[in-house]
């Protein structure tokens, strides 16, 4: 196993090309957002909204197609393709590839939205169901099971393929998205492209993490409030995003294998003690009754949810959530793409795919399928009036107050507490290391961004979060990610490209899936860039 340079010293110097345009776009937002909350939220929101009413259908087009995509590669004649040497053995074990792929891309928004997704929506269900209804409860259960599934998982894959074949088989040591596309860019101009891309790659990952952080510092300001039973503050909001900055900027220094690897194993232990404990201490069995029947219910309406526009009651529905959920998937396609190719060297193309798609959905539904459930058992049985509780104090103190009513209430809810803030670090120290990365000049796949880039970023992301609280409004963080997205459409179409014409040229021979991954990863081994 190769290990990771640190180069503090003469490592790799900033693109200032690529650094100082994305520097000044997200200051100009911050600040924006910063000194005029109420304009800057109302102008996104009407952004995103026409985003939407226009380009839906483009949205649930690229789920769909990113799944076939995905599914052609694993499955195809290109599944054995090594993405290292012959005989080189994966540079993770399978738990901490897990472990960092599963806490870097998803973090603690399983939590924020884990028990409140579903009371969502059961107040305004989906595909015209009765409300309050029995199919409202069971469509409620399962619906996030979907936008946290095969889908989203498929948009996460697809872009680290690609990746993971430029650093590992082509053997170009830079780790950027744009040379990933170079298979799909014209000669001439190349170089300003590439340059655009990059910095249209750091833009979509800022708008994916402050999204995260837009729900992350208000949730874990209710559980503090709630936990030492006092007011909810703009104080404890302003401590918690200062505790998360030092945290996640002492980890990405640290860097990824004495940092980020720590705080992501420390993740998974605390995430399986909190769903045990929750599936155990809760109601078991309507847990794993209304699991079972999600899982169904999934399986016959998967195509229907896929592609459904609502296109003539022209609810709010699919807008509001199948395409919000996938633009912010596509935003965050940047950052999971570099990380998950960076960290999946000496695995073949099936498995990385199955990989991310099969352990990812593993991840998220056993969270969501547990928390949804506890929520809705503690609705439908008069335990909690947790609908009330989300119109009235809204989705982070519905979380708080959901987790205290659990056995040994206020312990339960600092296991909770613990566990956001670490899944939090773990997702942004990862994004910060990935931007540092893509700024970086020369920077090969074996070393690691300067440390005062890495760190310069976890602060800007900071930042970035200041001004989305400043604004207050759940609808200006749903925006940002929309809009985040939009530019990385074409960049995941020209990566699709790039990667079908570098397989065709090094592997063009192959008439039918190879039995031995071996001789397949001898070809790799051969192929010219």
């Amino acid at each position: 196993m190769n290990e990771v340079v640190d180069n503090t010293a003469s490592g790799p110097e900033v693109d200032w090309a690529i650094f100082t345009p994305a520097v000044i776009v997200v200051l100009t937002g911050a600040i924006y957002l910063m000194v005029f909350p109420e304009s800057a939220g109302a102008m996104l929101s009407q952004a995103r909204k026409l985003i939407m009413a226009k380009f839906l259908w483009g949205y649930l087009s690229l789920g769909f197609g990113a799944l076939i995509f995905c599914s052609w590669l694993a499955f195809g004649r290109y599944g054995q393709v090594k993405l290292g040497a012959p005989d080189e053995a994966p540079e993770y074990s399978d738990i901490h590839w897990v472990a960092m792929m599963f806490t870097a891309a998803i973090g603690a928004s399983v939590i924020a939205w884990g028990f409140a997704e579903p009371i969502y929506y059961l107040q305004t269900p989906p595909l015209g169901i009765e409300v309050g209804s029995s199919k409202s409860f069971e469509f409620a259960h399962m619906y996030p099971l979907f936008h946290w599934g095969i889908i989203g998982w498929a948009i996460y894959a697809l872009p680290a393929v690609p990746i993971a074949y430029m650093l590992y088989v082509k053997r170009d040591p830079i780790l950027r998205i744009s040379s990933a596309c170079d298979g799909a860019l014209p000669k001439r101009g190349r170089s300003i492209l590439k340059t655009v891309i990059d910095v249209f790659i750091v833009l979509g990952i800022v708008g994916g993490v402050t999204t995260a952080l837009g729900f992350g510092v208000p949730l874990l300001s209710a559980m503090l409030a709630t936990l030492f039973d006092v007011p909810d503050s703009p104080m404890i909001k302003t401590l918690v995003l200062i505790l998360w900055t030092c945290l996640f900027g002492a980890s990405v220094y640290r860097g990824l294998k004495s940092g980020i690897k720590l705080l992501a194993d420390l993740n998974i232990v605390l995430g399986i003690v909190v769903i045990v404990f929750v599936l155990v201490a809760g109601p078991s069995v309507f847990i794993l009754d209304i699991t079972i029947n999600s899982l169904g219910l999934m399986v016959d309406n998967f195509v229907r949810m896929a592609t459904w526009t609502d296109p003539i009651d022209n609810g709010n529905f699919p807008d509001d959530w199948t395409g919000f959920y996938w633009a912010w998937w596509i935003a965050y396609t940047g950052m999971v793409g570099l990380f998950f190719g960076r960290i999946s060297r000496g695995r073949t193309i099936r498995q990385l795919i199955l990989g991310v798609i099969g352990w990812g959905c593993v991840g998220t539904w056993l969270f969501l399928a547990i928390m949804g459930g506890y929520a809705l058992y503690i609705e439908s049985h008069g335990i909690l009036d947790v609908q009330l509780i989300l119109s009235e104090q809204g989705m982070s103190f519905l979380n708080a107050l959901v987790i205290e009513s659990m056995p040994l209430g206020k312990l339960t809810l600092a296991v909770f507490t613990l566990l956001s803030i670490v899944f939090y670090a773990t997702t942004i120290d990862s994004s910060a290391y990935v931007l540092s990365s893509i700024c970086a000049k020369n920077l090969h796949n074996d070393q690691e961004p300067k440390r005062w880039n890495r760190v310069a970023w976890a602060i800007l992301l900071a930042v970035i979060a200041i001004g989305i609280l400043r604004s207050g409004a759940l609808d200006t963080v749903l925006s940002i990610t929309v809009l985040s997205s939009v530019p990385l459409i074409p960049i995941i179409g020209l990566l699709c490209l790039s990667l079908v014409r570098w397989l065709k040229q090094d592997f063009g021979d192959l008439t039918k899936q190879p039995k031995h991954s071996k001789s397949v990863s001898q070809l790799s081994s051969n192929s010219e860039k």
